[in-house]
């Protein structure tokens, strides 16, 4: 059986370490300033993104990977005579999956298949680690593929934002909904379903009061929840997601609470200090 190598694109935020510990495959998506275009984690940091807003007042534009950059990353292995499984960001969010598979029609049948996450950021990630596993055990993709499906429905993906500023600059809140829920202090709680990113509640009050509702609504699921990962992804609130972190590890039985940071990409959509907490429910 030829071995699989598993690809994802940039949005799915796992940590640095552990692409390269299991040789994940990342293409990444763009993010364009003006005339200038930079890969997403390649090429601009997240710091630099905040900075380049403040700057200019304006949100970049964010772009998909072409058709052609995936045949470019891809290429190597299938002529390896590997095969190769892409998790990609919701098809619901960017054309992404799209590319992806416009890119595999140019490989010979079965080389390359695309899975559509239905997600984003970690909620991709925790897909492709499924993925990893699986394919460490020598599962097929087809096998993969299969519990990727059962395991699709199955992510819990919840992120607090910390001011509508960006919702509003990318045209996701008006001007007075933005200007109300910052002399209110609302901050609006953000959930992917059917692969769209949907706002689920507000929490008016202090960012404590905020995650503190974050953490207690992982902690309410214990029962349903798979102890395998949970990621708690943030952009730029380190602080907060080390105390996160440590109440889960605390109040749960997951192997593993890893932090994570969301890219440009992610970030670009949501701002600074972000936080969510992701985590898959069983599937058994």
């Amino acid at each position: 059986m030829a071995s699989i190598k598993i690809f994802a694109d940039s949005t799915c935020d796992l940590p640095a370490d552990w692409i390269k510990r299991h040789e994940i495959g990342i293409v990444p998506l763009y993010v364009t300033f003006s005339d200038q275009t930079y890969g997403d984690g390649v090429d601009l940091s997240v710091p630099d993104l905040y900075r380049k807003v403040s700057e200019t007042g304006k949100l970049p534009k964010t772009a998909a990977p072409s058709p052609a950059d995936f045949i470019q990353a891809f290429s190597p292995y299938i002529r390896q005579g590997q095969q190769i499984l892409c998790i990609s960001l919701s098809s619901e969010l960017s054309s992404t999956y799209q590319n992806a598979l416009l890119a595999a029609e140019e490989f010979p049948e079965g080389a390359v298949t695309v899975f559509d996450s239905l997600n984003l950021s970690t909620g991709i990630g925790l897909q492709v680690m499924k993925a990893v596993q699986a394919a460490s055990e020598g599962k097929s993709v087809g096998e993969i593929v299969d519990l990727l499906t059962a395991v699709r429905p199955k992510v819990e993906t919840e992120f607090v934002i910390d001011t509508l500023e960006y919702l509003y600059k990318g045209g996701r809140c008006s001007g007075m909904q933005n200007l109300i829920g910052s002399l209110l202090k609302i901050r609006p709680v953000i959930k992917v379903a059917d692969g769209k990113m949907t706002p689920a509640y507000k929490v008016r009050g202090s960012r404590e009061k905020a995650l503190d509702q974050l953490l207690n609504n992982a902690l309410g699921r214990l029962n349903d929840m798979d102890n395998d990962i949970i990621f708690v992804t943030h952009s730029l609130a380190d602080e907060d997601a080390a105390k996160l972190k440590q109440e889960l590890e605390a109040r749960t039985g997951a192997k593993t609470v890893a932090v994570s940071n969301a890219g440009c990409v992610i970030s670009s959509h949501c701002g600074a200090k972000t936080i969510g907490i992701l985590y898959t429910k069983k599937t058994g």
